[in-house]
């Protein structure tokens, strides 16, 4: 017997969770476009931008009065190999799939859940497993991939300026990492809760 209360939504929450399914579908498929374009830019290996974060770098530009060189900070450029090694191009092939996979998963989970929502079912286990399946995979797959893109970005600066510059190793932000996971744990939680109080109402009726 399925002890989980349904309700129906109306028109326009309805239409709010399809508009919400058609975007979701829209950025998975614009994000692996790109992410698949990024790979085979990568896979030929000649003319190939890479994004680089420095740690506390300065510069000599010609910004001065009669174009005398002011001495900069360089926080992030974007450096252009004429030919990336396999040690730079394998780790940010890496970083896209991861990438793919992750966005891939998120939007999934999220529409259904969306679906679910739709007929009438917001608290469940299922429901409780697709959010948490969605905020775990988010978190270690943005992470796993930026981890590969600052090996490529390493792997770059070492090939173009022969390890001239210090570069940052992984820059995650920890505080907005942990903000992310403390939402999770809170929104797993409600879930949870959620499920439980509408099993027991359930059981009264």
């Amino acid at each position: 017997m399925d002890t989980t209360r349904q309700s129906t939504l109306s028109r326009a929450d309805a239409a709010a969770l399809i508009a919400f399914c058609v975007a979701g579908i829209a950025i998975a498929a614009w994000i692996t476009v790109f992410s698949v374009m990024r790979i085979i830019e990568l896979a030929r290996g000649t003319d190939v931008p890479v994004m680089v974060e420095f740690i506390g770098d300065t510069v000599d530009a010609p910004l001065g009065p009669d174009g005398s060189a002011l001495s900069i900070g360089l926080d992030r450029a974007t450096l252009t190999a004429a030919q990336l090694p396999p040690i730079a191009t394998v780790p940010g092939i890496i970083g896209q799939v991861v990438q793919i996979l992750t966005i891939l998963t998120v939007i999934a989970c999220l529409i259904l859940l969306a679906q679910s929502t739709l007929r009438g079912r917001v608290f469940s286990r299922r429901n409780t497993r697709l959010v948490m399946t969605a905020g775990i995979t988010g978190l270690l797959g943005a992470a796993a991939s930026r981890f590969f893109e600052n090996m490529l970005a390493n792997a770059t600066v070492s090939v173009v300026a022969d390890n001239a510059f210090e570069t940052a190793v992984i820059s995650i932000e920890p505080f907005g990492f942990i903000l992310a996971a403390f939402i999770l744990s809170v929104i797993g939680t409600a879930f949870v809760v959620g499920d439980r109080l509408q099993r027991e109402t359930a059981g009264l009726v």
